[in-house]
C-alpha cells in the first residue's frame, strides 16, 4: 500500500526537512517487506483566497484534486479521533490487508480542513490536543508513519 502525504505550506527549516526526510527514509526501509510505501510527499502552497473559508474550500479541492476514488483519506485535525501508537499501527495493517492501495494522509493550511476533504475522510485523525506548528505536525506525523511500520514488522524501536 502506498502511502501519502499531502500539505498545504511548505518546510521552510532545514531542520525539519532533514527530519521529515529522516523518516521517510526510515520508513521506506522498514516498510517495503511488510507492503507499505513507499512514502510520497506533495507540498502545495497556501491559498491566497480573501476568506477563511475560501481558502479552505480552494484548498480543499487541490488537496482532493489527485486522489483516486479507492484512496483511503486520514484528515489531520484538532477536533479528530486521538488514537495511540499501536491503534494507528493496526488501521494500517488492516487498510494494507483489505487491499487499499493508496492511504493518503491530508494536511490543512493555516485554517483547517474543508469540508470536501472532512466529508471524503475515512479518518479525522488528531495529534493531541495542542497546538502544534505544521512542519513540528508533519515530523511527528511522519514519525508515527515509521512507528506503525516498526510495530507491523515486530521491529524493537517501539517498546510498549
Amino acid at each position: 500500500m502506498r502511502i501519502s502525504l499531502l500539505a498545504v505550506g511548505k518546510l521552510k527549516d532545514a531542520e525539519e526537512r532533514a527530519i521529515s526526510d529522516r523518516y521517510v527514509k526510515r520508513f521506506n526501509g522498514a516498510g517495503r517487506s511488510i507492503g507499505l510505501g513507499p512514502l510520497d510527499i506533495r507540498e502545495l502552497n497556501e491559498s491566497r483566497q480573501p476568506s477563511a473559508d475560501e481558502r479552505k474550500q480552494d484548498e480543499a479541492a487541490r488537496l482532493m484534486k489527485d486522489l483516486t476514488a479507492d484512496s483511503f483519506i486520514v484528515a489531520l485535525d484538532p477536533a479528530g479521533k486521538s488514537i495511540t501508537s499501536e491503534a494507528f499501527a493496526r488501521m494500517l495493517g488492516e487498510k494494507r490487508d483489505g487491499a487499499v492501495k493508496t492511504c493518503a494522509f491530508l494536511i490543512g493550511g493555516p485554517d483547517g480542513h474543508g469540508a470536501q476533504v472532512l466529508k471524503s475522510s475515512g479518518l479525522t485523525l488528531s495529534l493531541g490536543s495542542l497546538t502544534l506548528p505544521h512542519g513540528l505536525a508533519r515530523v511527528v506525523l511522519l514519525e508515527q508513519i515509521y512507528r506503525a511500520a516498526t510495530i507491523l514488522s515486530g521491529h524493537p524501536y517501539h517498546r510498549a
